[in-house]
């Protein structure tokens, strides 16, 4: 996850709550994708240092458990690079410039070489853990894809030794913005941030976009699609309040006030436990669970490399 701002709900649903269900089955690698950042930013990484320990924050408060995963930095690992060096050697530029990225980035602007090569960075990452599944939302599976297929071009050409990543897809489809807008975005700033209190959650609710054809609250409105109710069939622990609201919403005898009101409230009890957690996240903390996760990755990398150059030079 690269690390360009807090998260928001959307990253929880599309992403952290299956890291948290994964940790209790597997051997689970999560890295703060600092060089990912590269891809497209422009402009200075001064913030860079200051997003990733927060973005560890978030991870521990949404439930990722130090004791059950391994979180570190993707630049901490300079291993990554030298692998990522030789998958490049096996990649196609073609596969490459299929990437769905790639292709509406050149559409528009001449893009970087980083972000032509992102697909062979990422195959890196996954590879040098020996990543079997990878968490991703269905936006990500093309990408996998190419990476699968880089990692398998490397093992033809070689020796079997890295495993074939297979997709573990999020069972939340993306996260609709709070504007209405398809995806819910830091750029575009229509997010409800896991790190809001209550009043600002209440303020982002209060201005949420619901069904623009709906001009008073006795005209029939529109459930499906309407971010409003995505977000009470997400968050609300009350299925009995959701049903009744969407009932009295089609008929026309609720308006948007009452929704929006007992969806900040229902966000708010959702986000009660992430906040505590990530309250209690000391700076200390973070540079343990930083210095053991690097630590751990490290050792894993030097296998894996280990056996990759033996693989290529035996």
């Amino acid at each position: 996850m690269r690390p360009t701002g807090p998260l928001h709900i959307g990253h929880y649903f599309g992403a952290l709550r299956n890291w948290v269900a994964m940790q209790e089955s597997y051997e689970c690698f999560y890295f703060v994708a600092d060089w990912h950042v590269l891809t497209d930013h422009q402009g200075g990484l001064g913030d860079v240092p200051r997003y990733s320990r927060e973005m560890v924050a978030d991870w521990i408060g949404a439930g990722l458990d130090p004791a059950r995963c391994t979180m570190y930095v993707q630049s901490a690992i300079p291993e990554t690079l030298e692998l990522a060096w030789i998958l490049g050697s096996v990649a196609y530029v073609g596969d490459l410039e299929r990437c769905p990225t790639y292709k509406d980035v050149s559409s528009k602007h001449t893009p970087p070489y980083a972000l032509l090569g992102y697909p062979v960075l990422q195959a890196a990452d996954i590879a040098l853990v020996k990543g079997e599944f990878v968490p991703v939302g269905e936006d990500q599976v093309s990408h996998l894809e190419i990476c699968r297929e880089i990692v398998r071009r490397f093992n033809k050409t070689y020796r079997d030794v890295l495993p074939e990543m297979q997709p573990k897809l999020t069972d939340t489809p993306r996260i609709v913005g709070t504007d209405g807008q398809a995806k819910m975005s830091k750029s575009l700033d229509n997010c409800v941030y896991l790190t809001d209190d209550a009043s600002t959650v209440e303020k982002r609710v209060r201005a949420m976009y619901t069904d623009p054809k709906r001009v008073r609250a006795d005209v029939p409105g529109t459930v499906e699609g309407n971010p409003v109710f995505i977000y009470h069939d997400l968050v609300n622990d009350n299925p009995d309040e959701v049903n009744d609201l969407k009932t009295r919403y089609r008929e026309g005898r609720v308006g948007d006030v009452e929704v929006k009101k007992k969806l900040a409230a229902a966000i708010n009890r959702w986000l009660d436990p992430i906040r505590a957690r990530r309250a209690q996240v000391t700076d200390a903390e973070i540079d343990s669970v930083l210095e053991a996760g690097n630590r751990r990755a490290r050792e894993v990398a030097a296998e894996t490399m280990a056996e990759v150059r033996a693989a290529m030079y035996s």
